[in-house]
């Protein structure tokens, strides 16, 4: 089981394995070279004593994960104490008694590691994948996540819908170790998600990619106040950030070597989304500025950022994307290092207040 003191903030790192050229050397990395160093990633993050490991869902060729569970499963057999959760399991798309096994099977195969954190997806392509239509986004997401719920807290479920063939008395196996998963939901920016959030009563994981996070501050309110009002205890709406971070020795020298890899990340972002602008380097340097929610400069910077968010949200979880952009794996290695020793005990000792 877990050791990790589930009262404290937690401080870890994750992955939408996103498959780039390297933009100092034109060289891209295969799906399979990429697998290996996600696994590495969360082998020296977990013994850095990084609290939480996450891989996202991606079904396009430019990403190598389509199967959290799958590599979390592998993750979990070279790691002892790191949480392990997907970021995200686009839920509207997935069978939630498929999503459902497979997370308790990591949580045995990982001795109670396992959570979820599910959303609708910054991408579309699993609609038309599994059949489908993008025309039911929202009720997917929330017949699916209803049904999520009950196979979380029964052994045996009796579930009609309209998006799959019902249940009657199905035997949901195997059951976790944990009494139940941790279920979180992903929001990006919408008050409805931050409302279906609290009503659910589940974790709310808010994706901050720049920007002033004040601007956030309204969804977090509005989640504990649909959660308070559906009659959920202020101890289960937990709230947590998710960021871009890169660390360095110097703000200056992290700015200097991030601005090339992240550029590069949001070119080819945006050409999957049909756009073409390109990222200049006055426009990086305003999303890097102090105020804002990319986490890019000196461990002592960072911890600022987090810090300063944490008094804004009073979250609980912060987890960094630390290999965006076709970034060199020594590069990935060296922010797990500072990340866990320059940042982690700065931000614990201040938060344990």
């Amino acid at each position: 089981m877990s050791t990790i003191d589930k009262n404290g903030f937690e401080i870890g790192i994750y992955t939408l394995a996103d498959i780039g050229p390297d933009p100092l050397t034109g060289k891209t990395t295969t799906a399979k070279q990429r697998m290996s160093e996600i696994i590495q990633a969360a082998k020296l993050a977990d013994e850095a004593g990084l609290d939480v490991f996450g891989v996202g869902e991606h079904h396009r060729l430019d990403y190598a994960t389509s199967s959290p569970a799958v590599v979390l499963s592998a993750i979990a057999q070279v790691t002892k104490r790191i949480k392990l959760t997907s970021t995200t399991s686009v839920l509207s798309t997935l069978d939630p008694v498929r999503l459902f096994e497979d997370f308790a099977t990591l949580d045995l195969l990982s001795d109670g590691r396992a959570e979820i954190l599910a959303g609708r997806g910054a991408f579309i392509e699993s609609f038309p994948l599994f059949g489908y239509s993008t025309n039911d986004y929202d009720e997917l997401f929330t017949e699916h996540m209803e049904l999520l719920l009950q196979l979380n807290k029964n052994e045996k479920v009796t579930w009609s819908g309209n998006f799959r063939p019902s249940l009657r008395n199905a035997e949901i196996s195997p059951r976790p170790i944990q009494d139940q998963i941790p279920i979180w939901i992903g929001v990006g920016g919408t008050p409805e998600s931050a409302v279906r959030a609290g009503k659910f009563g589940v974790g709310m994981a808010l994706a901050i990619l720049g920007g002033d996070p004040l601007r956030f501050k309204p969804l977090v309110d509005i989640y504990r106040k649909a959660g308070m009002e559906a009659g959920h205890s202020p101890e289960v709406l937990k709230v947590g950030v998710t960021g871009h971070a890169y660390i360095a020795k110097t703000t200056q020298e992290a700015k200097d070597e991030f601005f090339p890899y992240y550029s590069n990340y949001w070119s080819y972002v945006n050409r999957q989304r049909g756009m073409g602008s390109r990222m200049s380097k006055e426009e990086f340097e305003h999303m890097a500025s102090p105020n804002t929610a990319l986490f890019v400069g000196s461990p002592q910077q960072i911890v600022e950022k987090v810090l300063r968010q944490h008094e804004i949200f009073g979250h609980k979880r912060f987890l960094a994307q630390v290999d965006i952009g076709g970034l060199p794996f020594n590069k990935v290695a060296r922010n797990i290092e500072l990340l866990a020793t320059e940042v982690v005990p700065l931000i614990k000792k201040a938060t344990s207040k």
